[in-house]
């Protein structure tokens, strides 16, 4: 499970808004500029997560999200594509002789077509898959604060 630390700045019994700060696993992430939750030109960012834990503002918490989720969701979006494009290509290849046509032209047609369909599949999954909380971050646990 990745983890960050944040903040509670609103609250509803639903719904946290939580700010927290981008760590280094946003650092190493290939997407940190184009990341939704990073269009801010500041290292804080808001989001919002079923309140599970009945946490109030100015709490401190730990979100998470599912390690097998962010995985699954890196592939295909980064990998997927890639493979099609590659598979178009080696089609493209093959069937150049049959055609009698030249064989880069025809790699490079299907390669492309492939890897448009790619994200068309993409954009079609999309919707389905932002609504399933498996994607979704959530409420770890609660931080315990020592107030003086």
């Amino acid at each position: 499970m990745i983890t960050e630390d944040g903040i509670v700045t609103y609250a509803t019994p639903e719904t946290a808004w939580i700010k927290t700060t981008r760590s280094a696993a946003c650092e190493s992430c290939a997407s940190k500029d184009s990341c939704d939750v990073s269009h801010h030109p500041s290292e804080e960012m808001t989001i919002i997560v079923p309140n599970t834990l009945g946490v109030k503002k100015e709490d401190r918490v730990v979100v998470g999200i599912n390690s097998a989720s962010m995985l699954f969701l890196s592939f295909f979006l980064y990998v997927f594509p890639i493979i099609l494009l590659i598979i178009g290509a080696l089609i493209g290849d093959a069937l150049a002789p049959v055609l009698e046509m030249n064989r880069s032209a025809l790699s490079m047609g299907f390669g492309f077509l492939l890897f448009a369909l790619a994200f068309l599949v993409i954009r079609k999954k999309q919707g389905g898959m932002s609504q399933k909380d498996k994607y979704k971050p959530f409420l770890v646990r609660k931080k315990i604060s020592i107030r003086s």
